[in-house]
């Protein structure tokens, strides 16, 4: 599977949006890689990481987020479930998974439901090893300043927005991915 083909399809090469998608997703792609590099013992598969981390974010153009040239009609929130189903178009279901599942640090069913998040009532939890270390990876880049790394505490600080639960989340991350 080539991901920029996929990307190519949804996404004009020479626009703002185009840019800010493959700049945020190749350097989200290099920190999960680093980390399947640093942690051998955990036997992430690498091809998957790759492609994975490439299209997490696919959705972004169908939502709301002109400060992201992202000019759609739904909520940024639901970016990571667009991108769910554009993946399970395209007949890829493991990458649908890190697209729906990857929004904060997941979203479990409580979490949903006690901030009314316009997303499907169910858990939206990473469950493959791979799943967490892409939704890992992505806290330590935003899509507004592109290609500078988070740190740690700062990445922490941007999940309070989605509750206690995902910061914990986050924490046992650290714990087993740095």
């Amino acid at each position: 599977m080539d991901p920029n083909a996929i990307i190519n399809k949804y996404y004009t090469a020479d626009s703002a949006l185009y840019h800010i998608l493959l700049t945020h997703s190749e350097c989200v792609t290099q920190k999960a890689l680093a980390i399947a590099e640093a942690h051998p013992e955990l036997g992430l598969d690498k091809d998957f990481l790759y492609e994975a981390a490439m299209l997490h974010d696919i959705g972004i153009f169908l939502t709301d987020a002109p400060g992201i040239q992202c000019f759609g009609t739904e909520p940024y929130i639901c970016h990571g479930i667009l991108g769910a189903d554009l993946m399970r178009k395209e007949g890829y279901p493991r990458h649908a998974l890190v697209c729906e599942r990857h929004t904060g640090a997941g979203l479990s069913l409580s979490e949903i439901e006690r901030q009314q998040l316009p997303v499907p009532h169910r858990d939206m939890l990473p469950v493959s090893l791979e799943e967490q270390v892409i939704c890992f990876a992505d806290k330590f880049f935003s899509k507004t300043r592109l290609e500078e790394e988070k740190s740690v505490e700062q990445a922490r600080r941007s999940l309070l927005k989605f509750g206690e639960e995902g910061v914990m989340r986050f924490d046992e991350w650290c714990k087993d991915f740095l």
